[in-house]
């Protein structure tokens, strides 16, 4: 029996394997590679799931070795039939889009345009579940036509061909039954030379594993269902992911917007990895500020928990005039940052997140947003009223600031602020900065929390409580007279310790002390006596 360790050796070689033959045919760091590589890995992944699923299904084909020609020989009602017993489980595939099949014709003519019509199909037919929509409602499907990406007409047949070889020898169908943790692993190394910060625009890079295991651990308590998820910046959806899994992928329902049509694609891939193909339905490439889509009749969708690393700063001036309406005060209540005269990149588009978080909630609802640690103390401006507003409403559950270089991809200091409207209690600061590892990251460093640290902070946390130099626990009031500073500094107890000693060993220590100071003075006494007469010998000239 192969352990969960080797096939996590396997899929990881599959998917450097993809990328050499990406590479031997002059797509290596090309970017058309990413879709590659994302889409080939996707319809093996959806071929096995198929296969895992039909054979829990039909006894015919359960540990039937050559069950595809068995499922070759099923009338068309009989297949029907299995795909309504399918549900929403996997891709409905057709005989002629198995993998199998495409490798026993690979010698064909024109195997390359067999093979994109393949995926084609594969992506029509599973439109309804498995395409991502745009705020227009036009869906993006599963599946470009891959051979295209090669330029070279006569090179395309064996490249498919490549593909095809290295897919047929793998199978995912012995670790479907494995959690979270696995599949989390395996989605980080496949995207990791995508998943980046592209021109400095929208940040897509990968959340780090602290902070989103802190946010869902502290977000969810005890046992939850039937609750609604969402993240407005959802980039590749590691928060969403955690938070699912805190929970229990069939016990919510993911809704996300993201700007990036790459990373809605990501998003996609995530949930089908994560066995929550019922949320694709719910991932949308739009730009949440500026048209949010999620909505019940006219008015924005509320959700029970919402998790977020939105950009910090991006240039919105294009449309910052048109959010500036009636419609959106109620939205945007604290205001919405003025174009500046230089540096138009440096708009703090995540107060227009953190806004727009704040009104998404249910009335009991949650949320963890990333925020740059310079939002938790500023004296004035939007930053100020978004805060006054959280402790003048007593919805605010606390803080954790985080250590710096947290994300090795920026040297921002950042914090996580917890919201909670059924909170009318206590209020916890934490001040982690302290904390972790420093590592070198290519060419950068970041810090790495330990699992001991991570619990740490999450304990203390949710337990409220108060440790020296680490965490406070504070009032609504006490948080008023601070000006509305959240942070934890700020509230620790200044302590000065004290020594008993006896009276002969007080007394020797100010001889000491006079002694000392006597020296002093004299040595003065003997400067101002040089520096005078210094002084004196001068004449002009």
């Amino acid at each position: 029996m192969v352990t969960t360790v080797k096939f996590e050796e396997q899929i990881k070689d599959l998917i450097d394997t993809l990328k050499s033959i990406c590479a031997n045919y002059g797509l290596g760091n090309d970017g058309n590679e990413f879709k590659i590589i994302t889409q080939v890995f996707l319809y093996k992944f959806l071929n096995d799931k198929f296969a895992y699923e039909i054979k829990k299904i039909d006894e015919n084909l359960k540990d039937n070795k050559s069950w595809e020609s068995e499922f070759k020989t099923l009338s068309e009602e009989k297949r029907k039939k299995l795909f309504r017993r399918l549900g929403a489980k996997a891709a409905r595939l057709q005989p002629e889009y198995l993998i199998t099949h495409l490798f026993d014709i690979q010698n064909s003519k024109d195997f390359a345009k067999t093979f994109d019509d393949t995926l084609s199909s594969i992506a029509r037919d599973n439109n309804e579940i498995f395409a991502v929509k745009t705020n227009s409602g036009a869906k993006v499907k599963l599946f470009d036509n891959i051979s295209e990406f090669i330029t070279d007409d006569s090179q395309r047949d064996n490249f498919c061909k490549a593909i095809i070889n290295k897919l047929v020898h793998f199978s995912f169908e012995p670790i479907f039954n494995q959690k979270y943790d696995f599949y989390a692993t395996i989605f980080e190394y496949l995207i990791k030379d995508y998943n980046s910060d592209s021109g400095g625009k929208y940040a897509e890079y990968y959340t780090p594993h602290a902070v989103a295991k802190i946010m869902a651990s502290i977000l969810v308590r005890g046992d939850v269902k039937d609750v609604s998820c969402y993240d407005p910046s959802a980039g590749s959806g590691t928060l969403l992911m955690n938070i699912a899994h805190a929970i229990g992928e069939n016990k919510c329902s993911i809704y996300s917007q993201d700007i990036s049509q790459k990373s809605s694609s990501l998003l996609r891939l995530n949930l089908v990895l994560n066995n929550l193909i019922h949320s694709i339905s719910n991932v949308i490439k739009g730009n949440t500020i500026l048209e949010p889509h999620h909505k019940e009749g006219k008015d924005l969708q509320k959700f029970d928990y919402i998790v977020s690393n939105p950009p910090f700063k991006t240039d919105f001036s294009e449309y910052r005039d048109a959010l500036d309406t009636k419609d959106n005060s109620v939205r945007f209540f604290a205001g919405i940052p003025k174009i500046p005269a230089k540096k138009k990149e440096s708009m703090s588009i995540y107060s227009m997140f953190l806004q727009h978080i704040i009104y998404s909630l249910k009335d009991d609802g949650k949320a963890a947003v990333v925020v740059p640690t310079g939002f938790i103390t500023a004296q004035a401006g939007i930053d100020k009223k978004i805060r006054q507003k959280l402790i003048d409403e007593k919805m605010l559950a606390g803080v954790v600031s985080m250590p710096s270089n947290i994300f090795a991809t920026t040297g921002t200091n950042v914090s996580i602020a917890f919201i909670d409207k059924s909170n009318k209690k206590d209020v916890v600061f934490i001040d982690a900065s302290n904390l972790g590892t420093k590592v070198k990251e290519g060419k950068n460093q970041k810090t790495v929390l330990s699992e001991i640290e991570e619990n740490l902070i999450i304990d203390t946390f949710n337990n409220k409580d108060i440790v020296d130099d680490l965490s406070v626990v504070v009032s609504y009031d006490e948080i008023k007279e601070k000006n509305y500073s959240f942070s934890a500094g700020q509230y620790f107890e200044i302590k000065i310790e004290y020594v008993d000693i006896t009276n002969d060993e007080f007394n020797a220590k100010m001889k000491k002390y006079n002694d000392n100071l006597e020296s002093m003075f004299n040595e003065s006494n003997i400067l101002e006596d040089k520096i005078k007469k210094q002084l004196s010998d001068l004449v002009h000239g």
